[in-house]
């Protein structure tokens, strides 16, 4: 990929299928330089394949998030890259039915490590890459909301999200600057996660997200809100 001066630039970690996969193909239509992630790139793979017949506008890098010498990695690649947007889009589920008693702690540690712990490595890592009034985006869920947590359910899950966005928020209190900081909620999508019976497509979601960053960017402070851009309770 050769970056250019006029086009805008995206780094997507994880992005070989889903809304991943989505956001790729939405910001290329917009005609940004894409920087895209996914474990094991294959010219075979649905990143791969986009990669191919994108003209040279996406960048396809490997990298699994729950380990830190692969952050490192990507990172060193990338110096010298300037990205208008950064955007972390990772998460792993449980069984929604399991209370958080039964639980066993390898599931424990697994959740926490990649939903929570491991975007906020990334971000670490890679936030000089992102222009002053650039954004940062993780992407969160409505269940990691505290004040909305009227039902129980996905116990785990909530509180691994719920411990993104405190991350997130402590991170831009730390950090400082002109850049917006969002947790977003990409809504109930049909995906391998969301299942076939969601109320939304990926490329709806996908539309949605890359609005509300747009519409946020140069906002300071942390932003918890959805793919309609509506304000989610912390």
């Amino acid at each position: 990929m050769t970056q250019t001066a006029s086009a805008p630039s995206i780094l997507i970690i994880g992005a070989s299928r889903g809304i991943g996969l989505g956001l790729v193909r939405e910001y290329l239509s917009r005609g940004w330089q894409v920087i895209a992630t996914e474990r094991k790139p294959s010219p075979g793979s649905a990143l791969g394949r986009v990669a191919q017949a994108s003209a040279g506008a996406l960048r396809v890098e490997a990298i699994d998030i729950d380990q830190p010498d692969q952050i490192a990695a990507l990172a060193a690649r990338l110096q010298g890259v300037s990205l208008d947007v950064l955007l972390v889009n990772a998460g792993v589920i449980d069984s929604p039915r399991l209370p958080i008693g039964e639980v066993g702690t390898a599931e424990f540690v697994r959740l926490m490590v990649t939903n929570a712990l491991s975007p906020l490595r990334v971000i670490e890592a890679l936030a000089a890459l992102v222009r002053p009034q650039g954004s940062i985006a993780a992407m969160s869920s409505g269940l990691g909301s505290i004040a909305g947590n009227a039902e129980g359910g996905s116990e785990l899950y909530r509180a691994s999200k719920a411990a993104l966005n405190m991350l997130l928020r402590s991170y831009t209190a730390r950090a400082g600057g002109e850049r917006s900081v969002l947790a977003l909620m990409p809504g109930w999508v049909r995906t391998d996660m969301g299942g076939p019976d969601a109320a939304i497509s990926v490329e709806e979601s996908a539309k949605g997200l890359a609005d509300t960053i747009a519409r946020h960017q140069g906002e300071r402070g942390t932003i918890f809100v959805d793919y309609q851009d509506k304000p989610i309770p912390w």
